[in-house]
């Protein structure tokens, strides 16, 4: 029987043109609420980079395939983020108007569909670098909506004292996604070939977005979203961002700043380092690399969402501990990747990955949950094109760091690479970052 939480949206289109903002604002979950969206956002979240490290993993395999060298497997890696880069604020601005949850199940329907697809795209003629590289950029476009929808819909349901813990619980399903694609992908990988772990991924997310549309979501719900996105009706909420107030604070540009740099440096880590284990250990077996490093980051997300709301309940205030997290995400986890880069042991390089890949997760409790503090009603446009800047280095660092390989024969210089883009991003934090609301006209005090 489907679940009775309130619908977030019972209004036809007719109605939506009557309703008035302060009657179409979303009120905050239920503790039962927050309970069954947070772990169907967490188990999303997971399906999102299962579908989005399906290439990276399969990168080799392919490689083989089709005869790529590592400036053409760098030019598939990278297309993911032209078209991620492309739909960021789009996602953020309708998940602030129709909803994060719509805009989620919509795009999840479409990614998850690709992504079962792909291994026939790649067989429909010669042109198998052109195929590929069409269908990453339609996978960044899908996928671009997911984390801008999401913070919309965590500013406007979860109350302030949780958002962090929400936040980084829901935010640790990219390493549980990562370690399942790592480790049955790896299985799959050598038992079935590199088809097989596209259909896996694609599959489980088709049943996923099932689930949320039968249990979840009213069907008048999913109506009235695409009424409002095929038909221009009102939207239900409030549109104006104040564009100008925003971008004229160097608290707004400090958390880009920091978001790009953390989104940029976790993208070439993503992207290379199962290639970079694969070639550096060869004998080394995928499972543990593409497992060990997510495995450990999972417990790391919840519990730096955790200690982030610990500190704040406890008097701290909250721009100090969201440079603290900062401090731990992206300052100490570079200083782990640097290590990675000059080791010649395998369970050295291990643990460094994984000390780097799970202190990363602290950023979801600084500068993720900072652009929350910054501007709540309309927190999905703000990361939107945070997370839009974020892509956009992804794209060029994920490119470079094939050329640098290929260039110079070293992998020393992509972490190198991610050292410098961690730390341009938290000295700009640590100097300009703020706390204080910056959508609202009458000044508030700095918490």
């Amino acid at each position: 029987m489907p679940s009775q939480l309130p619908s977030l949206m019972q209004s036809t289109p007719e109605e939506a043109r009557k309703t008035p903002p302060a009657a179409a604002e979303d009120t905050q979950w239920s503790r039962p609420e927050c309970q069954a969206w947070t772990g169907m956002l967490l188990l999303g979240t997971c399906l999102l980079y299962c579908a989005r490290v399906t290439m990276p993993v399969c990168t080799v395999a392919m490689s083989q395939d089709f005869g790529w060298n590592k400036k053409e497997a760098g030019i598939v890696l990278s297309s993911f983020f032209w078209g991620y880069c492309l739909t960021q604020v789009v996602g953020g601005h309708l998940g602030d108007r129709i909803g994060g949850e719509k805009v989620i199940l919509l795009s999840a329907s479409t990614w998850g569909f690709i992504t079962t697809v792909t291994p026939l795209l790649a067989h429909l003629g010669n042109g198998h670098l052109a195929f590929m590289t069409f269908s990453r950029i339609l996978m960044g476009l899908l996928q671009g909506v997911y984390f801008p929808a999401l913070a919309s819909l965590l500013s406007q349901r979860v109350p302030e004292s949780e958002r962090a813990f929400t936040y980084g619980t829901v935010g640790a399903g990219s390493q549980f996604g990562t370690l399942v694609t790592g480790g049955i992908g790896s299985v799959l990988l050598d038992w079935c070939g590199w088809q097989s772990v596209f259909y896996f991924s694609g599959g489980l997310t088709l049943l996923w977005v099932y689930y949320v549309y039968r249990y979840l979501l009213n069907e008048k719900d999913l109506d009235l979203a695409l009424d409002v996105l095929t038909q221009d009706l009102p939207m239900v909420r409030p549109s104006k961002v104040p564009w100008r107030q925003l971008f004229r604070k160097p608290s707004v540009w400090a958390a880009i700043c920091s978001q790009l740099s953390s989104a940029c440096s976790f993208f070439i880590l993503l992207s290379w380092l199962p290639t970079f284990f694969k070639e550096t250990f060869p004998h080394s077996k995928g499972w543990v690399f593409n497992v060990v490093p997510w495995l450990l980051a999972i417990p790391a997300s919840p519990f730096s969402g955790f200690l982030s709301d610990r500190l704040i309940s406890q008097g701290y205030r909250v721009i100090t501990v969201r440079k603290f997290m900062q401090v731990m995400g992206l300052g100490l986890s570079s200083v782990f990747a640097l290590c990675l880069g000059h080791t010649t042991s395998f369970l050295k390089a291990v643990i460094f990955a994984s000390a780097s890949i799970g202190l990363q997760t602290f950023n979801q409790s600084g500068i993720s949950v900072n652009i929350q503090d910054l501007a709540p009603s309309c927190a999905g446009f703000l990361f939107g094109v945070a997370n839009t800047a974020g892509a956009l280095a992804g794209v060029i660092g994920v490119y470079l760091s094939g050329y640098l390989i290929e260039a110079t024969g070293s992998w020393t210089c992509i972490f190198d690479l991610v050292a410098i883009i961690s730390n341009l991003g938290l000295g700009t934090f640590l100097v300009f970052g703020k706390a204080q609301r910056v959508d609202l006209t009458p000044d508030h005090e700095d918490l």
